[in-house]
């Protein structure tokens, strides 16, 4: 056998061994426990579905996956490892709306398309867009109104380079009004401060805020995302209180390392969409406005496609900054 024919030969052989053993493995997945990275300390929002998503994989699965929290960083040392692990399905990473505009704020986050494989979309959740009572606006055109009559009067509180801190500065520039930004370290300050009247508004969460509207010491304005929620039906979209086409929504999902088998993920996205399905797990999300989604890996990767560039131009335009 010639030279050239005996490469041709073994290179046809390896061929058929990668792809067996790739069969194999996404086939025999997963065949030890799994690391679930959460870029967030235990007991938040995105860890507390993380373990609820991880013990329904773990049943489904038959193998434990494991929830390894790496807070800190603001997430980015947490997003590298994921980035730079083992593309063997043994690590995988569930993310949040920092995926797609972490890059726009720290030179040295990952690359959301280059460096992940996606998994799923696993939810989306909206915000509820809440005032003092005290303050001359009892709806969203007020608000606006309000904002361009007196231009930086208006304070709103955001967690600081969190999705809210983002969101706040695309509402700012899609209602062209002029605010100040008022960044704090964690939500809970966010929420006190807007009842004692130290802020004048905010984006907040559903589940966590409606006692408080209830009870009179802070007022709903509008709902952020695109359709009205089923948890208060009759408060309007923020689209339809005076800015056309204003859509936002925290979101959870799941990547791997760059590389991971396409069998392996096809796996994981299967099972987390039967598990974001799962009774208890819609119970819960629809307690807080949100919604099970379970999108398939090429879904995912179009929509973090969409989404980067749209959060990365809201940062650069509005001039944010790391505090």
């Amino acid at each position: 056998m010639q030279p050239f024919q005996t490469l041709l030969s073994v290179s046809a052989m390896l061929a058929v061994f990668i792809g067996h053993a790739t069969a194999q493995t996404a086939a025999d997945y997963p065949a030890k426990p799994v690391r679930v990275l959460v870029a967030a300390a235990s007991g938040g929002a995105s860890d507390l579905l993380a373990r609820m998503l991880a013990q329904k994989l773990s049943e489904s699965l038959k193998r434990q996956f494991i929830v390894d929290n790496r807070s800190g960083g603001a997430g980015v040392p947490c997003y590298d490892l994921a980035a730079k692990s083992l593309a063997d399905g043994y690590t995988i990473l569930m993310t949040s709306s920092a995926f797609v505009y972490g890059p726009a704020l720290y030179p040295e986050f990952p690359d959301p398309i280059r460096d992940y494989a996606p998994i799923s979309l696993s939810t989306k959740a909206p915000y509820l867009l809440i005032d003092h009572p005290a303050v001359a606006a009892s709806s969203v055109k007020d608000l606006i109104a309000l904002a361009r009559t007196k231009p930086g009067m208006l304070n709103m509180g955001v967690t600081n380079a969190g999705f809210t801190h983002v969101a706040t500065a695309y509402f700012a520039s899609a209602a062209n009004m002029k605010i100040t930004i008022i960044p704090y370290k964690g939500s809970g300050q966010i929420m006190i401060d807007t009842m004692a009247g130290r802020l004048d508004a905010g984006f907040v969460n559903v589940l966590s805020t409606l006692p408080h509207i209830r009870s009179g010491k802070l007022r709903a304005l509008a709902i952020s995302s695109a359709e009205r929620s089923s948890v208060m039906p009759e408060l309007p979209t923020i689209a339809e209180s005076g800015v056309p086409g204003f859509s936002i929504s925290s979101w959870f999902g799941w990547t791997a390392p760059t590389r991971t088998p396409a069998a392996i993920l096809s796996k994981l996205s299967s099972e987390l969409a039967k598990a974001v399905r799962h009774s208890d797990v819609v119970k819960n999300l629809a307690e807080d406005g949100g919604q099970a989604i379970g999108s398939t890996p090429e879904e995912f990767r179009k929509f973090i496609a969409a989404e980067t560039p749209r959060w990365s131009k809201v940062v650069k335009d509005s001039g944010m900054r790391v505090e």
